[in-house]
């Protein structure tokens, strides 16, 4: 669709926001950039300075653009596949003319983020799933399943190791019609539809939201932490709380190859305490009394989880005598793991 065409579209859909000429004007600008400050709309538009941020608040109002309050204040584009989402059919057309002008923002990472408009809330969901190397672990709705088959087929596909809980288990697909081994190497079903939405990838990028605000309600948040040692709030809490009450719907049931890397001690222990023969391991980490880096190597000895998995023991033995292995601000143990490789013959390398 031609520029002129798409801008003049583009007008009769924003006439049911109620928006007028500056909203569009700012609205085409921040589309076609991904990211702009209020000065940058200003230098690229006919929008008068003072009558910026009274415009991209009124966008970011009707969910049109997010507002990342900073200083200098940005505007990034969202995606118009969700700013649209509800309208009808007949706009299909011209939210796909939208999304080919769209550019992606490049976001800054922080190590702690709320977030609060479904849009956001999905995209870091979506970040999480494309992020990890080697590990994922999520809990969805049947319907978040639905919306992200395709992103998780292809990460089975790249051999990542990954665990997914569904809630309400009543509304999972049937294992008879469903090719769950296709998304995951397991998956649990829990009852209810209190269970939060959450996303770990690699022990450390995590994400937990309140269902509703995945639903879209007002007054309701997400959370993410981005690479940070607070990750492990939401990797614990997925392991212990929701993981140990949910039960499994399907398993692949296939031989594990190694070597293998685990962002999570409870998750390798797992993998271990239900396998037979010997098994070495490489643990970096750091030491628990003196806070240095500590790279362990030696061969795996006790391997267990106390009731409800609360306490999980890994023990590495190694030239120097044995190891207790514990998990993110651990305590009691020698090292505190950051990640943990473990191979039939031999400590893999690091």
């Amino acid at each position: 669709m031609a520029a002129d065409d798409l801008e003049a579209a583009l007008d009769g859909v924003i006439a049911r926001f109620d928006l007028g000429e500056y909203e569009i004007t700012a609205y085409l600008a921040v589309l076609q950039h991904g990211e702009l400050t209020a000065s940058e709309i200003a230098e690229r538009t006919d929008i008068p300075q003072p009558r910026v941020y009274d415009t991209v608040r009124s966008l970011g109002d009707v969910g049109l653009v997010e507002l990342k309050e900073a200083r200098p204040m940005k505007v990034l584009a969202i995606d118009p596949r969700e700013a649209f989402a509800d309208f009808q059919a007949s706009l299909d057309e011209l939210v796909e003319d939208l999304s080919a002008r769209y550019t992606a923002p490049a976001r800054e990472p922080e190590a702690v983020s709320l977030v609060k408009s479904r849009p956001t809330i999905l995209r870091y969901l979506e970040d999480i799933v494309d992020a990890a190397e080697y590990e994922l672990q999520l809990s969805l709705t049947p319907a978040l399943l639905a919306r992200f088959e395709g992103a998780l087929r292809r990460r089975e596909d790249d051999g990542i190791a990954t665990e997914i809980l569904l809630s309400p288990a009543a509304d999972a697909p049937d294992p008879d019609t469903f090719d769950y081994d296709a998304v995951a190497t397991t998956v649990k079903g829990r009852r209810g539809i209190t269970t939060p939405v959450v996303a770990v990838a690699d022990g450390d990028y995590s994400m937990y939201a309140t269902r509703e605000s995945v639903r879209g309600d007002n007054d309701r948040y997400g959370v993410v932490f981005n690479r940070t040692e607070l990750g492990f709030l939401v990797s614990a809490f997925l392991n212990t709380v929701l993981w140990t009450t949910a039960e499994t719907i399907a398993s692949d049931g296939s031989e594990l190859p190694f070597p293998r890397r685990y962002g999570t001690i409870r998750r390798c222990i797992s993998d271990l305490a239900a396998l037979e023969g010997e098994f070495h391991a490489t643990i970096e980490g750091r030491n628990v009394a003196t806070g240095d880096d500590w790279v362990v190597e030696g061969r795996v000895g006790t391997v267990s989880f106390g009731p409800n998995r609360s306490v999980a023991t890994l023990v590495v033995e190694t030239e120097d005598g044995p190891v207790d292995v514990g998990g993110q601000v651990a305590a009691y143990e020698d090292i505190e793991a950051y990640e943990i490789r473990v191979g039939r013959d031999a400590p893999p390398g690091v």
